[in-house]
């Protein structure tokens, strides 16, 4: 087998060892949940940060029902991401690090997932469940890498990775779109809709599992939204909740140490507006779970909510002592909430193991009795999760390594092996270099303070040739960086656009009168 044909399966023998990624290590065991077939509905909030949660111990933030969930949810307390947003999206579906199917980037043709890859959507569709995404995909806006070719019955999305966004090439929204209002693609027609966008997602989320469930086929609802991401718009009445409470009002610089958080944000007013667009999510979280109740299938449904990178604006107040934020290789760049609730079926726990969104596919095919085809397993580099929300205490892949590479370099430039990237296993964080990078335990210095590289050798020894060996497995896979990767002339979702009301129109143009409302 070649390295073009291994790419994306599994590392050679030696290799394969060291990150314990044999298909039969992969194989739980755990008899009582595999194959119950639950509704799966899987919220991924986009930017939101492990800290940004009360539970967690934001000293400001008011999210009353998510912390409910917490308190009734198996949580994962050293669960990982990638540190952007596509790459956690493409690893989430995959069960495989991103760079395997071609993500390295949010933009410029590096966001389109591998039409080679398989999504755990089309397993889930094959099982016999019915599918749908409602609010962000950002895994590539061409015709043939939409969620409809990948998996999904049922499909209303924003393009490009937030609303309004627009980058050159492939990476685009509606034109001037915004978050009231929002014009979305619904199952391929653009329709005008009404209210505030995560409301939105939330309440076409709802609309679509009343109608499908009772049928005789459990649903998978992937639940999307693109809040808290920037640009920061809330309704008023939730940024008027945080008035007083941080610091800088009118534009000073937030948080208690009055420190500025990620990519420059963190001032008061911008605090305030993030931290309202989460109460927001929060609420809808609320009204969804109480809708499960209502309609009589909380019981039957599996409820998760994760957040997809590394905190941002919210870091300036809290960040749980993490060194890091969103885009960096660091703890706190790849650390997540992962919230597991299941009514009369998981009870309340804490999990210390390592954990990952590459685990959401095999766990997912695991619980629906799902057949993975042979050679889409053989390339799975999580594993299940079950045996760990039957017992949290389980013995579980203790030697599991993880690689976080944020990528992101310019578009024609040789991929960068020591890019920003880190290699996590046990308590462990190495950060690779040429010549050798520092080596941390997060488990006695959670800031990353002291660097034990030179009183450690053997774990750099060991961690230097994983990630090595990683690094000439992934290389052949990085299809995004070849010359096929050619940007259209104009933004897909804006071709698309006005081609439905007979355009061409410009690509800044405003949504014309009289479209359709949902």
């Amino acid at each position: 087998m070649s390295r073009l044909e291994r790419c994306g399966a599994l590392a050679p023998l030696a290799v394969a060892a060291l990150l314990a990624c044999a298909p039969a290590a992969r194989a739980s065991g755990a008899a009582g949940l595999a194959g119950r077939r639950p509704n799966i509905v899987l919220i991924l909030t986009d930017d939101q940060g492990y800290g940004d949660l009360g539970r967690n111990g934001n000293p400001v933030i008011k999210t009353p029902r998510l912390d409910r969930m917490y308190d009734e949810a198996v949580r994962f307390e050293d669960f990982h991401v990638s540190p952007t947003c596509s790459p956690t999206r493409c690893s989430i579906l995959t069960g495989r690090h991103e760079f395997r199917s071609g993500v390295t980037h949010t933009i410029h043709e590096r966001e389109r997932m591998s039409l080679k890859a398989t999504t755990v959507a089309q397993v889930l569709k094959a099982a016999g469940y019915t599918t749908g995404i409602f609010g962000k995909w950002h895994l590539g806006d061409e015709a043939d890498y939409q969620p409809g070719r990948r998996g999904f019955d049922e499909v209303f999305i924003h393009g490009a990775g937030g609303i309004g966004q627009s980058y050159p090439g492939s990476c685009g929204d509606a034109p001037k779109n915004s978050y009231f209002d929002p014009v979305i693609l619904h199952n391929g027609t653009f329709v005008k809709t009404r209210g505030y966008c995560t409301d939105v997602f939330f309440a076409q989320a709802a609309a679509w599992m009343e109608g499908v469930k009772g049928k005789g086929a459990p649903f998978f609802c992937y639940l999307t939204p693109n809040a808290p991401h920037g640009p920061l718009h809330v309704p008023e009445t939730y940024e008027r909740m945080y008035e007083g409470l941080l610091p800088g009002p009118g534009g000073g610089d937030g948080g208690p140490a009055g420190k500025k958080g990620a990519a420059g944000q963190g001032r008061g007013k911008d605090v305030a507006k993030f931290f309202g667009m989460i109460t927001n999510i929060d609420e809808n979280v609320g009204a969804l779970l109480d809708q499960l109740e209502a309609w009589g299938i909380e019981r039957d449904t599996l409820v998760i909510f994760l957040n997809d990178n590394g905190g941002t604006a919210g870091c300036s107040v809290w960040n749980a002592g993490m060194k890091g934020t969103k885009g960096t290789a660091s703890n706190g760049g790849t650390r997540a909430m992962s919230l597991w609730r299941w009514p009369g079926t998981l009870k309340p726990a804490a999990v210390d193991a390592l954990a990952a969104h590459l685990d959401f596919f095999p766990t997912f095919a695991e619980l629906a009795g799902a057949k993975v085809p042979e050679a889409v397993a053989a390339k799975l580099e999580g594993f299940s999760l079950v045996p760990l929300l039957q017992d949290p205490k389980a013995a579980w892949h203790d030697d599991r390594l993880l690689v976080t590479h944020v990528g992101r370099w310019a578009p024609g430039a040789a991929p960068e092996k020591f890019g920003r990237c880190s290699v996590r296993w046990r308590q462990y964080l190495y950060f690779p270099s040429a010549t050798g990078g520092p080596l941390f335990d997060l488990k006695a210095d959670p800031g990353e303070t002291t660097d034990l590289a030179g009183r450690k050798p053997d774990v750099v020894e060991r961690l230097t040739k994983a990630y090595d060996a990683w690094w000439e497995e992934t290389l052949p896979c990085l299809e995004n960086e070849t010359a096929h990767a050619t940007a259209p002339k104009m933004n897909p979702f804006k071709a698309l656009y006005w081609k439905q009301f007979k355009g061409p129109g410009p690509n800044d143009a405003p949504p014309p009168e009289g479209m359709v409302f949902e």
